[in-house]
């Protein structure tokens, strides 16, 4: 189970990076809609913001059950900080990262059994991360794993391990995805793998880019997995995928997961076991060589998402709220917007999605999380000059909003 506060994600497709034919910088025009402002902005915040810290080019973060945080940069660095922003170390034991284009220590998360103080309980005090490395003559992205030891001379990783890297490496720098969750019963870990701006391997049996994965807590492909005996990778879940960038269950044990369309076409996706979500061959953008994609209303044998953006959000993020500050917004999704600057809100009904709330925030939200204190947390993406601030949302009138 995540335990909130994000930090901020990379340079997803669509929000920055070098601009190919795959891809082009965030805030150009999108698909095969005119680019304009984002629908349904609301001008009114019903919720009050307070800066918490500053960090240089955040991706991600995570609660400790002690309230102070994890937060990953997208140079490497792990860094624990306090539950009021004001302290911070650096986790010592961390491996080396390839931080160029999109690249960069990317999600990290709390083992289930993270807090588990028997000592002999296995996993006690063991995180899970993200990464994208260079090895040979490609490129790719790696799920790690440690233990977070509070030493002497500051924390540090230890036992670090590698659990799984997603083949093929190739060529490039954009595309990694890295999103992490835990199962409800904490026996699965799903692994969230871009197709690397390759088009093709989101449909290759063979390959687990532009898939979903299902593993065990090690990190080897669950037993079970839907699509082994038809040839897949049987660490495989679901595929058909471009660059999925958040990834939650919610309350039911439904798992939700969004992800960049092309030149536009931004999803969110229930995600079923064994199904192909399309990419490439189905998707509500085009290339951004202009070349035009089939809609997903084209094969209906393909999923389609059950919400998407057309002018493109360019999501960062994906948080499904379960405190008590926001009782009317519980059970909902929360995204971070990239080029769209905004907090997006989808109202989750069972296996149903639509779009609610949308707000300016002024500045590129990289992720969004949920606090231990019920308020909503949001990482501003930083780099490009600019600092990258965590954000605490409460209330706008200092009490408990009522109603939805």
């Amino acid at each position: 189970m995540r335990h909130l506060l994000p930090a901020a994600l990379l340079l997803a497709a669509c929000s920055s990076g070098v601009p190919t034919s795959a891809q082009q910088p965030a805030g150009q025009p999108q698909g095969r809609y005119q680019a304009g402002p984002q629908a349904h902005t609301s001008e009114v915040r019903p919720f009050a913001v307070t800066p918490v810290a500053d960090f240089d080019a955040p991706w991600a973060m995570t609660f400790l059950p002690d309230r102070r945080v994890l937060v990953t940069e997208k140079d490497g660095r792990l860094l624990l900080v306090s539950a009021d922003g004001k302290a911070r170390q650096t986790v010592a034991g961390m491996p080396a990262v390839d931080s160029a284009g999109q690249g960069g220590l990317m999600d990290v998360v709390l083992h289930p059994n993270f807090a588990n103080r028997d000592e002999g309980a296995p996993n006690n005090r063991r995180i899970y991360f993200s990464y994208s490395e260079a090895r040979g003559r490609g490129k790719g992205v790696v799920l790690a794993s440690g233990r977070l030891i509070d030493m002497d001379g500051g924390p540090q990783l230890d036992g670090f391990r590698v659990l799984h890297r997603a083949t093929p490496y190739v060529t490039g720098d954009g595309h990694y995805s890295g999103r992490i969750a835990f199962s409800p019963d904490g026996r699965h870990l799903f692994f969230t793998a871009g197709e690397r701006q390759k088009f093709d391997p989101a449909q290759d049996p063979k390959a687990t880019l532009g898939k979903v994965l299902r593993l065990t807590p090690d990190g080897q492909a669950a037993p079970g997995n839907p699509l082994t005996a038809r040839g897949f990778h049987p660490a495989v879940w679901s595929y058909g995928h471009r660059n999925l960038l958040g990834i939650a269950f919610d309350a039911r044990g439904n798992l939700w997961e969004q992800e960049m369309g092309p030149k536009g076409g931004d999803e969110v996706n229930l995600i079923l076991p064994g199904r192909n979500y399309g990419y490439p061959l189905v998707s509500d953008g085009d290339h951004y060589d202009g070349r035009p994609i089939p809609d997903h209303r084209t094969r209906p044998d393909l999923e389609a998402p059950k919400v998407g953006w057309n002018p493109v959000i360019s999501p960062g993020g994906l948080m499904i709220y379960s405190g008590d500050l926001f009782p009317q917004w519980r059970g909902d999704a929360f995204i971070g917007g990239l080029s769209s600057k905004a907090l997006v809100r989808v109202d989750l009904d069972g296996t149903s999605a639509r779009k609610g709330g949308q707000w300016d925030m002024g500045a590129r939200i990289r992720e969004v999380e949920g606090g231990p204190d019920g308020a909503i947390y949001v990482l501003e993406d930083g780099g490009r000059g600019s600092q990258g601030r965590l954000l605490r949302l409460t209330p706008a009138n200092g009490a408990r909003q009522a109603g939805r």
